[in-house]
């Protein structure tokens, strides 16, 4: 489990530093111009280290404690935002940046033992279905777009990502995974994910948008591991589990809350 929380911890770091890099890019060009930008690959570049560590995570530790942890990702994207735009940080944000810290301790000494509960035979279709309805919501976001709309369309597809690939573990191990449907859907639900995202910081600060993005990524696959793939809290420490899940999704909202020159907003396009 100590291996599982140090890969949970490079993810944080990886996507923590893909925001601001993200961003970076984002604002020196529009479209997929972007792509063009030797910022925004970089972003890219850490994003994909970071989901394979998140991947590794997931293997030994319940989606509410991998997933949590991922999102304190928005606390290192202020940090290391502050650097990069040189910008101060304030008072709140300090203190919010703690509490995530602390919140997130919590969290990881709270996660119950790996679980060996197989998800149900409907579990496949439904997340299939669930993939095809969010492609339709994409194409319906990208006609009238908002980087709240794409943020949280973003959020529910790594969601979807997460728990096919808690899924796709358990029903059978990493040489299996290309013939099982649920490790497509990683890929199809990752997909969608990547791009809404970077529409969202290209019309939106990434303050906000990450947040709404981690709130929902939190939030869903918690709820689901628990309720439907077996994941469980130590013994004694549910009311710490769950007030911490609290606090750290509200100080992420808080981190967001940030007017657009703030530590995270809108960075200042190539001279």
């Amino acid at each position: 489990m100590t291996f599982a929380l140090l890969a949970a911890l490079v993810g944080t770091l990886g996507y923590g530093v893909a925001s601001v890099l993200q961003a970076v890019g984002t604002a020196r060009a529009n479209g997929m111009a972007v792509l063009k930008q030797p910022t925004y690959l970089a972003g890219l570049g850490c994003d994909a280290t970071a989901w394979v560590a998140s991947l590794v995570a997931l293997r030994q530790l319940p989606l509410f404690a991998v997933q949590a942890l991922l999102a304190g990702s928005l606390a290192v994207t202020v940090v290391v935002a502050s650097v990069v735009l040189k910008t101060r940080l304030r008072v709140r944000d300090v203190v919010a940046v703690g509490a995530i810290t602390v919140a997130l301790v919590v969290l990881a000494a709270s996660a119950g033992p790996p679980s060996a509960v197989k998800p149900p035979s409907a579990f496949t279709p439904v997340m299939m279905f669930v993939l095809a309805i969010l492609v339709v919501v994409a194409v319906a976001t990208w006609r009238r777009p908002r980087s709240v709309s794409f943020a949280l369309v973003a959020g529910g597809a790594f969601s979807g990502a997460a728990l096919c690939a808690r899924a796709a573990h358990k029903a059978g191990g990493w040489g299996a995974l290309l013939h099982e449907p649920l490790a497509w859907g990683v890929l199809g639900y990752g997909a969608i994910g990547m791009v809404c995202y970077t529409l969202a910081l290209d019309h939106g600060p990434v303050g906000p948008a990450t947040a709404i993005l981690w709130v929902v990524e939190v939030a869903v696959p918690a709820a689901v591991g628990v309720a439907v793939l077996g994941d469980s809290v130590r013994t004694g420490w549910g009311v710490p589990a769950a007030v911490s899940l609290v606090v750290a999704l509200a100080a992420c909202v808080a981190l967001a809350r940030q007017d657009p020159g703030g530590p995270y907003g809108h960075p200042p396009p190539a001279t």
